[in-house]
């Protein structure tokens, strides 16, 4: 419907901040500086919000930060088939970052392993030799790590 840059209510105030709006009810918001996202849903005692909770990790509970508007902001996770993945990863709110792990063909002789529960069987799984980290600010690196603008080079 509606789609534009923002800058983002993070600390950093990047000006990387893509809104989108969805529907009449909804918009949506991704920082590709800061790595995190939020919606017109995610307010305290909002449904929506209370069931992202449920399903997070604690470490991004503990980072989750709210904007002057009442919208809390929670670390992006990104699975991209055939690329990788991109998270958060550390001990605490004071020491993380981000980790980037790319994908792999799933070899003929592992498949059972990797059974589709909707049928059939997943065509890459994650390569844990391919574990990279990030300093917080350069989630933008990242994402470029697992090739999702099309660079394949480390």
């Amino acid at each position: 419907m509606n789609d534009n840059l923002i800058t983002c209510p993070c600390p950093r105030k990047s000006d990387a901040c893509y809104k989108s709006r969805v529907s009449m009810d909804v918009t949506n918001y991704l920082c590709y500086g800061c790595g995190f996202q939020s919606n017109s849903l995610m307010k305290v005692g909002e449904e929506f919000y209370e069931e992202q909770l449920k399903t997070l990790p604690e470490l991004y509970k503990d980072i989750i930060f709210e904007d002057e508007n009442g919208l809390r902001w929670m670390p992006s996770y990104f699975d991209i088939q055939g690329k990788g993945s991109v998270f958060v990863l550390g001990k605490n709110a004071e020491n993380y970052g981000w980790s980037a792990m790319k994908h792999t063909l799933v070899k003929e002789e592992e498949k059972e392993m990797f059974k589709n529960p909707k049928g059939g069987y997943y065509k890459f799984k994650t390569d844990t030799k391919t574990l990279k980290t990030f300093p917080r600010e350069d989630f933008i690196e990242a994402l470029d790590y697992i090739g999702m603008f099309g660079n394949e080079e480390e």
